[in-house]
């Protein structure tokens, strides 16, 4: 035995030995304290999608327009689990389509997703991985506006005249092929059901092509200010009073008389014309000498509202001896009926009315050859009033309005509007002066 110990061969094994047993047990330790700690020395390797990751697009932004970009895509990352967790959470990288090359040519192109920013150690995957895009030039252009509502909203027997839009036009700008399909520029003024007078709101503007469909463009401004008048044709006929039940004994009428005589009605044109005067109900059976009462009038049906509820009756009474009215009944009865003709037909003059045009055109003249002349709004209303007769007679075609722009400068102008009416009939406009804006003509179109 102690010529094993004493040999040099046998203590090298023996210190061999124990440097390997002492070598496996650090590292055995070691691992033991990462796995402890989380310290892998071999990362666990992962997958994560994080979706709705929006997309950058890099152009000339003065001079092109782009569409066909998603807003967003879909990014799915691979690597270590704790770089996946920040790079979710943090959303620290950008994926963008570029196409900031000057000299880019325009037209239909695929372009594909790129991203940036993104740790270097994680590999990304884009869903989808390229999208087809179209380059155009940036054009803009001015528009007119028109206007719209929609007119069944309006109150039954209402009418509204031409919508005014101020401003009258807006800019708009987008890809050239798209501003040359541009067929409306509306504003759509939303009206509630019943509307019954004037209204000023807001519109939004949209561009349309020639099928009503909406376009993507940019438009400045994006809403205006719309006014829309409402207004509602009006008639003065008379007010008869018709007298009910019989007379007590002893009793003549004289004469009945009403104040007001006349009363304005409002309904559709097609309504007041078939009305010439409202009867008004006056019982006479509980009369037994002079008096004064105060009545409702009934309102027609087709009739939308009158100017007066009530109107006041004054009755005049004679009393007669019931022996002389016995004997010359038939005279007396003939008598009062000759009375009632009198009170409906005294001597007044015919029945005086009403009849409104709404939406007539406004015609400048006098423009001269180097200026322009537009009017704020170029229709107007027109009340006449005469004779039933001669209103019957008389359309929209008989009456001309205009306003004299000949010795306006440039700028803008309340100008006093003419009317030409047949004789015998007097008029009222809605509004006497119209609002014209002068300018000067292009030296190009002199």
């Amino acid at each position: 035995m102690d010529k094993y110990t004493n040999s040099t061969w046998f203590m090298r094994i023996v210190a061999f030995a124990l440097a390997a047993l002492l070598f496996i047990s650090v590292n055995f330790e070691m691992e033991s304290d990462k796995k402890s700690l989380g310290l892998s020395t071999a990362p666990e390797i992962s997958t994560e999608t994080i979706e709705n990751v929006p997309v950058e697009v890099y152009y000339d932004r003065e001079n092109l327009v782009v569409s066909g970009v998603p807003e967003t895509v879909d990014v799915t990352l691979k690597g270590a689990k704790s770089l996946l967790i920040s790079a979710k959470n943090q959303r620290d990288f950008k994926v963008y389509v570029d196409l900031s090359d000057p000299e880019i040519s325009m037209g239909d192109r695929t372009v594909t997703f790129k991203i940036s920013e993104l740790n270097e150690k994680l590999v990304a995957t884009i869903d989808p991985e390229y999208a087809e895009v179209n380059v155009q030039e940036r054009v803009t252009k001015e528009f007119s506006v028109e206007a719209e509502y929609n007119n069944s909203l309006l109150e039954e027997g209402y009418t509204a005249g031409q919508p005014t839009v101020s401003p009258k036009t807006v800019k708009i700008t987008g890809a050239k092929d798209v501003i040359e399909q541009i067929s409306y520029v509306k504003a759509n003024l939303e009206i509630s059901k019943g509307l019954n007078e004037t209204m000023n709101g807001k519109a939004t503007v949209k561009a349309l092509d020639r099928d009503l469909n909406k376009l993507d463009v940019t438009i400045e401004p994006a809403s205006v200010a719309v006014s829309l008048k409402v207004s509602i044709p009006s008639k003065t006929v008379s007010i008869a009073p018709k007298q009910t039940g019989k007379v007590k004994d002893g009793i003549r009428i004289k004469s009945i008389s009403v104040d007001p005589k006349e009363v304005i009605l409002y309904g559709s044109e097609a309504s007041l014309e078939q009305i010439s005067e409202i009867n008004l109900p006056v019982n006479i059976s509980k009369i037994d000498g002079d008096a004064e009462l105060e009545l409702d009038l009934t309102k027609p049906e087709s009739v939308q509202k009158m100017s007066l509820g009530k109107a006041k009756v004054k009755i005049n009474t004679e009393k007669i001896d019931v022996e002389d009215e016995d004997v010359e009944d038939v005279e007396a009865v003939e008598d009062v009926q000759k009375v009632e003709e009198e009170v409906v037909e005294e001597d007044e003059p015919p029945a005086i009315e009403t009849k409104t045009f709404t939406n007539l055109k406004i015609e400048p003249v006098g423009i001269q050859e180097d200026q322009e002349a537009e009017l704020e709004s170029d229709v107007a209303s027109i009340t006449l009033r005469g004779k039933a007769d001669d209103l019957k007679e008389i359309t929209k075609n008989d009456i001309t309005l205009t306003v004299d722009v000949s010795n306006l400068d440039e700028g803008t102008h309340d100008v006093e509007l003419v009317v030409k009416a047949p004789a015998g009939v007097n008029w009222e406009l809605d509004s006497k002066t119209a609002k014209v804006s002068i300018t000067q003509k292009d030296e190009e179109e002199t």
